[in-house]
């Protein structure tokens, strides 16, 4: 045990030696943008992982000036705002400063917890000079499980992308803390939580996500994976779920957890690893070979637009045995707009255009297809969702029909919740008259 805990200080200390050669000023960051906080993720993995590094100079070239990150490609249009850093700019912080800002790290200060260890929510106060600034930033704090070699790994590869890749759409990592057994990491603070909170979680605090929500989290989480996957040293994100799309106080979606990314050169048509992720998400293709693309990202994004649609988890045990996996079941019904209502989200109540939800689950089943290279690239993607926030829910009214003594409506009468109390009397009435004459 010794051993393996002098070669993870080795490790780290290199590591944390690229980080500050990479920049000679590691000052804190600036906290305009603090009102927005990492969650946590609860990962179910398959087995450990590995960095995209064979030893420790591997992982502190990842982070110095002649990092393998390069400048986005020209054809990156997916987003504004999203760069690669010429330099990490990531704050030091000391175990006593995060020790005080999450009040010794109280049960009642937690967010969440994950493989990784638990999610603290945090006040830091930053000082100007000698002083303290009167305006406290609220952060997340991720504490490290002392015992877990993994969320070594883990920790060391959220620094690695998080500390130089910066996009809206992209948690944003402050700082970090390295000090005796002690690794922990700071990131801004995403007021609402996770999409997954929002999508399956009960209580009084949680509220159904509207349809345009639904879409302007979707838009989002697709631009940060197409800002990955278009710079010339890609990044395949390989853990893509509901638990991992944060969101702000706008709900704007921000992709947070990079413990399991990979790098890959545009030579690469894939990197072979050992299989990590979440059961229900992972490709079909890295799951039986081990071999990951960046369209293995793809697949994953489809089976969380399936989960946006539906209102149901990925896998869940609790369903009966031919509805467990969601995507295989639901996959019938994704080509077809009337099957398509008996699967939507009941949470909706109907409120969305029929029309954009049945491209929405047509786009998603491209997503899944199961050979890697009929899927559509991520750019692909945002371009169609960003056309599909366009298509407005229409009212409904109802359409007319050749006289009835049964019905005045092609499709029956209209719910009454729908209309004022005037109309639903006057139906009442008519509906009678109808009848009267009918006999």
């Amino acid at each position: 045990m010794k051993v393996v805990l002098n070669l993870r200080k080795i490790n780290l200390a290199v590591l944390i030696m690229g980080l500050c050669s990479s920049s000679t000023n590691i000052a804190p960051p600036t906290t305009a943008n603090h009102s927005s906080v990492a969650g946590s993720s609860q990962t179910t993995t398959t087995t450990t992982t590995s960095l995209n590094t064979n030893s420790s100079s591997g992982i502190s070239s990842n982070i110095s000036g002649n990092s393998r990150f390069s400048s986005p490609s020209s054809g990156d249009d997916v987003g504004p705002g999203g760069q690669i850093l010429p330099h990490s700019n990531l704050k030091m912080y000391t175990f006593a400063e995060l020790k005080t800002a999450t009040k010794n790290f109280r049960n009642d200060t937690i967010l969440g917890e994950g493989g990784f260890g638990k999610v603290y929510k945090g006040r830091i106060e930053e000082k100007t000079g000698s002083k303290l600034n009167s305006n406290a930033s609220v952060v997340a704090v991720k504490k490290l499980n002392s015992e877990s070699m993994q969320g070594v790994e883990e920790w060391q590869a959220e620094v690695i992308f998080l500390g130089r890749l910066s996009h809206p759409n992209l948690v944003k990592l402050l700082g970090y803390c390295y000090e005796d057994e002690e690794l922990l990491l700071v990131y801004e603070f995403m007021q609402r939580g996770s999409l997954e909170n929002h999508l399956f979680g009960r209580g009084s605090t949680i509220q159904p996500l509207p349809w345009d929500i639904r879409l302007k989290i979707a838009i989002g989480a697709a631009r940060g994976l197409a800002f990955l996957h278009t710079s010339d040293e890609k990044v395949i994100y390989r853990d893509f779920k509901a638990s991992n799309i944060l969101l702000d106080g706008s709900y704007n979606a921000k992709l947070s957890d990079f413990g399991l990314a990979k790098m890959a050169s545009v030579s690469q048509s894939h990197v072979t690893t050992r299989v990590m992720g979440t059961h229900g998400y992972a490709a079909p293709e890295y799951v039986t070979t081990g071999h990951l693309y960046v369209k293995s990202d793809v697949y994953g994004f489809g089976v969380v637009l399936v989960e946006m649609l539906t209102g149901m988890r990925a896998l869940d045990d609790e369903r009966p045995p031919n509805q467990r996996n969601l995507v295989e079941w639901v996959k019938p019904y994704l080509t077809n707009h009337r099957k398509l209502k008996n699967i939507m989200d009941p949470l909706l109540e109907g409120r969305y255009p029929s029309k954009a939800a049945s491209q929405v689950a047509r786009l998603a089943l491209t997503c899944l297809e199961p050979e890697q290279k009929a899927r559509p690239s991520m750019q692909e993607v945002v371009v169609t969702l960003e056309q599909l926030s366009g298509i407005k829910e229409r009212p409904k009214v109802p359409r007319m029909q050749h006289p009835s003594p049964r019905s005045p409506y092609r499709y029956g009468q209209q719910p009454l919740h729908h209309r004022s109390t005037v109309h639903a009397k006057d139906d009442v009435n008519r509906q009678r008259r109808d009848a009267l004459k009918g006999t």
